[in-house]
Order: structure tokens, then C-alpha cells, then sequence
């Protein structure tokens, strides 16, 4: 007969517990959540476009005459225009001598367009799901009320158990009447 310590029964057994621990069918996995995913379609409505009304030459031109970033910068922020700049486009601008602050600006504000445009589409999708979410509940509570014996009367009104050929549903001592059993959620 082979003998056996305790360091290879413990050795067996936490062998034994990864082994089965690890081993899933992947059926979990399937049946979650599925994540709503935005078709290039939906993306591109989602994106801010760009509208750019103090163009790219006029901003060259503001550079070349003189005037500092700041008011270069001023200018667009009062014509309200956004730019999408390839980095190409970035490169030859700064070669033509645009201020590479400006340059810092545009690319800032287009980039703080895009979170806030994502940001306003994710907080539509969340509400959107909260409502059905919230329905959900509802209809369940709804359904749970009308099918328990227990919830199907008015809240603390009368039920044919309260009065009558029973008596008192607040007499003392415990038993079935009507609301005593039942769960918080029906009052």
C-alpha cells in the first residue's frame, strides 16, 4: 500500500479546485448583457462637423499681418468656426507660419467637441435604458401584485378577511389574515 502525506492530499486538492474553477462552458458569457455597439452609419451623424467660416488662408493671413495668437484665437472663437485638420494640414499651417498655440486651440476644441458630442449620445442611450429599465420594474411589481392572493386587495382597506364572518383583522394574536404574511412590496 503506497502511503500518502498530507502536503500531496493538499497538493491534489487545490489541483483539484483550479482545475475546476477554471473549466466553464462559456454559456455565461453568451447570455450577458449584449453591448450596443455605433454602426460607422451612427457615427458619423454623432460626429461634429466642422464649419469652418474664418478659413485656413484668412487664418494664415491674420498671422502673417501681425496679430498675436490670442486674437487670432479670439477670431475664431467669434466666428464660432471648427476645423477637422489632418496632420498634414497642422504641418503646412505652422510651416506658413500659423502660431503653434493656435494651432493647440484648434485641435483642442475639435477634440472637446467630439467628447461632448459622445458624451451627449451615451447620457441619451443611458436615459433610453433607465426608462426601459424602470418600465421593467414596474410591469414586474405590477405583475407580482395582481398574482399574490395576498396583494390583491387596497391598501389598508377592507378585504374579505378584515371584518365579517372572520372578525377583526387587527384583533390580537397572529395568523393568516389577510396582509399579515404578505411581503412589503404589496403595501
Amino acid at each position: 500500500m503506497i502511503e500518502v502525506s498530507n502536503r500531496a492530499y493538499l497538493a491534489l486538492i487545490i489541483t483539484l479546485l483550479l482545475t475546476t474553477g477554471c473549466a466553464t462552458n462559456g454559456q455565461d458569457m453568451a447570455g450577458g448583457p449584449a453591448i450596443d455597439r455605433v454602426s460607422a452609419e451612427e457615427l458619423e451623424k454623432i460626429m461634429p462637423q466642422a464649419h469652418p467660416v474664418l478659413s485656413l488662408d484668412d487664418i494664415v493671413a491674420l498671422s502673417k499681418q501681425g496679430l498675436g495668437h490670442e486674437q487670432i484665437i479670439q477670431k475664431i472663437k467669434d466666428t464660432d468656426s471648427a476645423y477637422d485638420l489632418t496632420p498634414s494640414q497642422s504641418v503646412d499651417l505652422s510651416k506658413r507660419g500659423v502660431d503653434g498655440r493656435v494651432l493647440d486651440y484648434i485641435h483642442t476644441s475639435r477634440e472637446l467637441a467630439l467628447r461632448n458630442k459622445l458624451a451627449e449620445e451615451i447620457n441619451k442611450r443611458e436615459q433610453v435604458k433607465r426608462a426601459e429599465i424602470d418600465k421593467l420594474k414596474q410591469q414586474m411589481i405590477n405583475s407580482q401584485r395582481f398574482n399574490d392572493p395576498f396583494c390583491r386587495y387596497p391598501r389598508f382597506g377592507m378585504s374579505p378577511y378584515a371584518f365579517g364572518a372572520y372578525g377583526s383583522r387587527f384583533r390580537p394574536g397572529f395568523g393568516m389574515g389577510a396582509g399579515y404574511l404578505s411581503p412589503w412590496g404589496c403595501w
